[in-house]
C-alpha cells in the first residue's frame, strides 16, 4: 500500500477565468480553505499558465507549498483532471508528489546591469529583430559552439521539455532523468545542429555576438529581459517544487506517453 501525504490545511486559488471562478464558487462550499500565509498545500485551478504563475509567485515570495493542480484552462498538462470538488482533502492527500528543481538564471545587459530570475519550464533567447541571432554557446565554462546563427535558443527541464522545447523539436526528457535540453530554434548554422542532451549539474553560458546590430532578449517562463549580452544558467537547488497529481494521471506518465504523440 502506497503512502499517503497529511496535509491537513489547504487553500484555494484560482484564475480569473470564467470557468476556474465558477469552480471556485463550487469548492469554496464544500471545505474550511485558510489563506494562503497558513496552509500547508495549496489547491489551484486554471491551466498551466496560472500554475506557472503561481509557483513563481511562490519563489518570489520565499514560503513554497506543494501543490495540487486541477485543470480549468486547456492543455494543463501540470494539472489534474477537474473531477469536483468531493472528498478534495482525500485526493490531495492520496496525491502522488513529484519534485522538480527550477532554473537559475543570471543574466547581464548591454549596459552590464545583473539581473536574476529562475525557470520552471525554460529559459528562451530570442532574437528581437528581423537580423538573425549570433550566439556562443559554452558548457561548463567551455565553447561549444563559437557561433549559433539562429532565431534563438532554450535550455529547458524535463518538466518543461514537452512545452516549447518539443515546438522547436527538443526531446523529451523523462521526469526523473536529471537532464537538461539544450535546444536551437531555427539553427542556421551550424545548419545540422540539433541540440544536445546534458547532464543537470551541468552550467550553460551564451554570449549575445554583435549585440547592438542584433539584439536578443531572454525569457525565464514567462518573465522576459530585452538587450542582453550575456546569460547563465544552471539547476536551482535550493528551492525544490512540489507538484501532487492523482494516481494513474502522474506527470512522469503524461511525459512518457507524450513521445508516442502522432
Amino acid at each position: 500500500m502506497s503512502e499517503s501525504n497529511n496535509y491537513e490545511k489547504l487553500a484555494l486559488v484560482s484564475s480569473d477565468s470564467e470557468k476556474a471562478q465558477e469552480a471556485l464558487r463550487s469548492l469554496e462550499r464544500m471545505h474550511d480553505w485558510v489563506p494562503l500565509e497558513e496552509a500547508d498545500c495549496a489547491v489551484v485551478l486554471g491551466g498551466d499558465g496560472f500554475m506557472l504563475h503561481v509557483l513563481h509567485q511562490m519563489l518570489d515570495t520565499g514560503r513554497v507549498l506543494p501543490v495540487y493542480g486541477m485543470n480549468l484552462g486547456t492543455v494543463g498538462f501540470l494539472m489534474n483532471r477537474n473531477r469536483g470538488g468531493a472528498k478534495m482533502l482525500d485526493r490531495v492527500n492520496e496525491a502522488k508528489p513529484f519534485t522538480i528543481n527550477p532554473l537559475r538564471m543570471q543574466a547581464f545587459d548591454q549596459m552590464g546591469e545583473e539581473h536574476n530570475l529562475c525557470a520552471i519550464n525554460e529559459v528562451s533567447l530570442l532574437r528581437e529583430t528581423r537580423q538573425t541571432a549570433k550566439i556562443e554557446v559554452s558548457v561548463n565554462d567551455k565553447v561549444r559552439i563559437e557561433e549559433l546563427v539562429c532565431d534563438g535558443v532554450l535550455v529547458a527541464t524535463p518538466a518543461g521539455s514537452t512545452a516549447y522545447n518539443l515546438s522547436a523539436n527538443g526531446p523529451i526528457l523523462p521526469l526523473d532523468s536529471k537532464l537538461l535540453a539544450l535546444t536551437p530554434i531555427s539553427a542556421f548554422r551550424p545548419r545540422r545542429w540539433s541540440g544536445a542532451v546534458l547532464p543537470d549539474r551541468s552550467s550553460i553560458q551564451f554570449r549575445i555576438r554583435e549585440p547592438a546590430k542584433r539584439p536578443v532578449s531572454v525569457v525565464a517562463d514567462q518573465k522576459e529581459l530585452r538587450d542582453v549580452a550575456e546569460v547563465h544558467i544552471a539547476i536551482c537547488r535550493d528551492t525544490p517544487l512540489t507538484l501532487l497529481f492523482d494516481r494513474g494521471h502522474a506527470l512522469d506518465e503524461r511525459i512518457a506517453a507524450e513521445q508516442f504523440m502522432v
